[in-house]
């Protein structure tokens, strides 16, 4: 599988585009920021964009699913508990002073749904907290958390709709339980990995 991460706009969200060797199927997800850097990536790699994914609806994760959508057909999946902030973009990321584009989603992701993109599987795992539809995208020995946790935190809980303690049991009832050598890739900063957050994360210790 072809992984390649690239930390996006002025607060740097990580996007990642994932790629099938095979087919030449790719996703995205997350893509915040910078549309033509990451339209530029795929072409360098010869991938074509099957699906944009997107673990949560905050601007700085999703600011360019509209571009991206225009410029490849390619359709936006959210879940619905966070479908809503995607028609509201521009307005939330005025009020950091920066610009996104509104968007409407073509389809949701539910807890346990499986996206294919040539011979690469994600399963989709709810797990909100730092947003009512917050999820993660797993594929053996790797997991793409967006803000859900980070290498020795977790995402925000104090945004409209974030919720604690709903946040902790995401984390230990739906992403550590996947195995201590599973990568984790989060929504901003350094992978880590499932077995160092159980031992050292200070929320979890």
């Amino acid at each position: 599988m072809i992984l390649e991460g690239m930390a996006v706009g002025p607060i740097q969200a990580n996007c990642y585009i994932l790629g099938c060797e095979k087919s030449g199927e790719a996703v995205v997800i997350d893509p915040g920021d910078e549309p033509r850097r990451i339209l530029k990536a795929l072409e360098r790699r010869k991938l074509t964009l099957k699906y944009i994914l997107n673990t949560h609806g905050h601007f700085d994760h999703v600011g360019a699913d509209q571009a991206l959508r225009e410029a490849t057909s390619a359709p936006v999946l959210i879940h619905q508990g966070d479908a809503p902030l995607l028609t509201h973009l521009s307005a939330s990321a005025a009020v950091w002073g920066m610009r996104a584009q509104d968007c409407r989603p073509d389809g949701f992701l539910e807890d346990g749904d499986i996206i294919t993109f040539g011979q690469v599987a994600l399963e989709v795992i709810h797990t909100p907290g730092h947003s009512p539809g917050g999820v993660s995208f797993y594929t053996p020995r790797m997991v793409f958390v967006g803000d859900t946790l980070f290498a020795g935190s977790i995402g925000r809980t104090d945004f409209p709709g974030g919720n604690y303690d709903r946040l902790i049991r995401s984390v230990q009832e739906r992403l550590f339980v996947l195995g201590d050598d599973v990568e984790v890739y989060p929504g901003h900063g350094p992978a880590t990995t499932i077995g160092a957050e159980r031992r050292y994360n200070p929320f979890f210790n």
